[in-house]
């Protein structure tokens, strides 16, 4: 008598849920292979200074297009340049300076990135590193780095303002250890269930 593989499955969850805790329990424990970062996290308010009879909402859009442009602009060498200047944050750039031009450039991309808190006129700075203390100086450098030069990005009549100094994480976020787990369980579930219909 043949079964349907629904049933199948249904009758078999337990090898399933087995293989799905090994292989979460692997995925999790490969995390452990890689340097774990801690995240910090700044926010920049972002003013244009339109003319007036502009509404509201055609200032904020203008904002988010700014921050747009600005979560680009932080991948790039001038800025990395820019926030290496930054005094009293106590940076240790040397792994970035020890690297060639062109992996520099790559872990440069992976350290900062920005994002638009859309409707609000809000940019965000997260920046990510094995030290805490690291991790929070290269927000502030950078979220200063907007502060001070980010007209030269944008034009003279966008000012930028510190709302939010940086804030760090007090566990490492990146790999992240869950979504890891929840990723490997669910890839050995998918495994021995297509093994388990093939060998019905």
């Amino acid at each position: 008598m043949s079964h349907s593989p629904v049933s199948l499955l249904y009758k078999r969850w337990k090898l399933l849920f087995l293989f799905g805790c090994i292989f979460g329990v692997l995925a999790g424990g490969m995390t452990f292979l890689f340097p774990l970062e801690y995240r910090a996290d700044a926010q920049v308010f972002i003013i244009s200074q339109s003319q007036q009879g502009v509404d509201p909402y055609t200032t904020v859009k203008s904002a988010e297009r700014i921050g747009e442009n600005l979560s680009e602009l932080l991948k790039t060498d001038d800025f990395f340049v820019k926030v290496s200047n930054q005094d009293g944050y106590n940076l240790d750039v040397s792994e970035f300076t020890s690297l060639n031009d062109r992996k520099r450039r790559k872990l440069w991309e992976q350290s900062v990135h920005g994002s638009v808190v859309y409707g609000t006129g809000v940019f965000s700075i997260s920046a990510y590193h094995r030290s805490q203390e690291q991790a929070k100086a290269l927000a502030g450098a950078a979220a200063n780095t907007l502060v001070a030069n980010g007209w030269q990005y944008v034009g003279g009549d966008v000012i930028i303002r510190l709302v939010n100094p940086p804030v760090v994480t007090q566990y490492p976020v990146r790999p992240n250890l869950l979504v890891n787990i929840v990723l490997g369980f669910l890839f050995g579930v998918l495994f021995i269930s297509v093994f388990v219909i093939r060998k019905r």
